[in-house]
């Protein structure tokens, strides 16, 4: 009779932990010149064997051309996938058949380097929409890249794929499940064009697990609704937004179906602190906000809610100013779409991950408050709780303010 050790769901965080902490993952990186700028500007990550593959992407109708060629490889090869390359500094988005063929070049320069086929490729791109990727940069950076993969540069690859991001974003955990423990592992990219349908960003994940078939399209679809689909930075969804995992199965440690739960749970953490640190890094930002919708019907109508909070531009600029001015955050509320009752609303603001400061009771303002709400606004990290009072239902939806530092960020990005 087969014995299994105890399930314990343990999950513990890897110090300076990267997409290269699971087993069997290498990368290197490359300065193509892309960016403009000094610095790595390529990332090939490379699986040692072939992993198992899911996406999400952009619902942008203007999805970018890696976009198009990512979702045509893995409906075509799910099973066997070995590289991911990324660019920064040019999406290749808006390029039409020429865009097309660049991102078809990359698959096979980087399969011909690996010793792979080009259908094993998958290829990334962010950066300024409607420029052509210069192949001749592409094809010398890939062969730099190539020649210094290693298994100690997953911090080098978090940071060749910034843009506007002022720090990288990585992390890893370590999971126990009846088995054994494996590594799940991550690097995103992300400042601005941060809005659900994918969120504006790039995001690389890895595990070392060895996936049943048919189970990680939805565990991947699940983690990336409770993480990346509920940010916001400023309302814009990219043309480039893609979330990859691969699992390439060198742990040697099956998922059985009495362990889907947790690493369905721990692929969760794993999306929501990467997906938290790109709102942390917002262009701009200078408070990071916990938005917490409770007592609504449903999740998904209080995720609505929480998104159209989040976007609002006078709400997040009362933030930005640590005004009160709560009434910008029903009136946000209002036009949400959901059947609420005013009348039977609350809401709480405070420092922090807990909202401690209740301005509003059944509907009914609470005056005398003010001044801890002003206090409470005056941190970098700020809850506002809403509840609705409709049913059981709660989700939380992160942003961050909106400063004129967004604005001049943006207003000479491509200058």
């Amino acid at each position: 009779m087969e014995r299994h050790r105890p399930v314990t769901g343990f999950v513990k965080k890897i110090t300076n932990g990267s997409a290269l902490s699971p087993a069997g993952f290498l990368a290197g990186t490359a300065v193509c010149g892309f960016r403009g700028s000094p610095g790595d500007d390529l990332a090939l990550l490379v699986s040692k064997t072939d992993c198992a593959a899911a996406g999400v992407f952009t619902r942008n109708r203007m999805a970018a051309a890696p976009v198009v060629v990512d979702r045509e490889t893995l409906a075509a090869q799910p099973t066997a996938q070995r590289v991911v390359v990324t660019n920064a500094g040019v999406a290749n988005a808006g390029t039409g058949v020429e865009g097309i063929e660049a991102a078809r070049a990359t698959q096979a320069e980087a399969a011909r380097l690996v010793g792979c086929r080009p259908d094993q490729v998958l290829v990334l791109s962010t950066g300024v929409i409607g420029e052509l990727l210069e192949m001749d940069k592409m094809v010398a950076g890939l062969g730099r890249a190539a020649s210094s993969l290693s298994g100690d540069s997953g911090l080098a690859a978090a940071r060749a794929i910034m843009t506007t991001d002022t720090r990288p974003k990585h992390l890893a955990l370590e999971v126990e499940l009846s088995q054994g423990r494996v590594r799940l592992g991550g690097m995103a990219k992300g400042a601005g064009m941060i809005h659900p349908d994918m969120a504006t960003l790039l995001g690389i994940l890895t595990t070392d697990a060895q996936i049943p078939e048919g189970f990680l399209g939805g565990a991947l679809r699940t983690a990336v609704d409770r993480s990346f689909h509920r940010i916001s930075v400023d309302g814009d969804t990219s043309t480039n937004d893609s979330v990859l995992i691969l699992a390439n199965g060198a742990s040697q440690v099956p998922i059985l179906e009495r362990d889907r739960g947790i690493f369905g749970n721990a692929l969760e953490q794993l999306c929501v602190e990467l997906a938290q640190a790109v709102v942390r890094d917002g262009e701009g930002a200078t408070k990071f906000v916990h938005l917490q919708v409770t007592g609504a019907p449903s999740v998904s109508e209080a995720v609505v809610v929480g998104r159209v909070i989040a976007t609002s531009p006078l709400v997040k600029t009362a933030l930005a100013g640590g005004d009160p001015n709560w009434g910008r955050i029903l009136a946000a509320a209002g036009r949400a779409g959901v059947d609420v009752d005013p009348g039977r609303w609350s809401l709480w603001i405070g420092p922090g991950n807990s909202a401690t400061v209740r301005l509003l009771k059944q509907g009914k303002p609470l005056p005398a408050n003010r001044r801890a709400a002003v206090e409470a606004l005056a941190a970098n990290e700020v809850t506002v709780r809403l509840d609705l009072d409709l049913g059981q239902a709660a989700a939380t939806v992160w942003t961050c303010d909106l400063t004129h530092e967004y604005v001049t960020i943006n207003a000479e990005y491509h200058t």
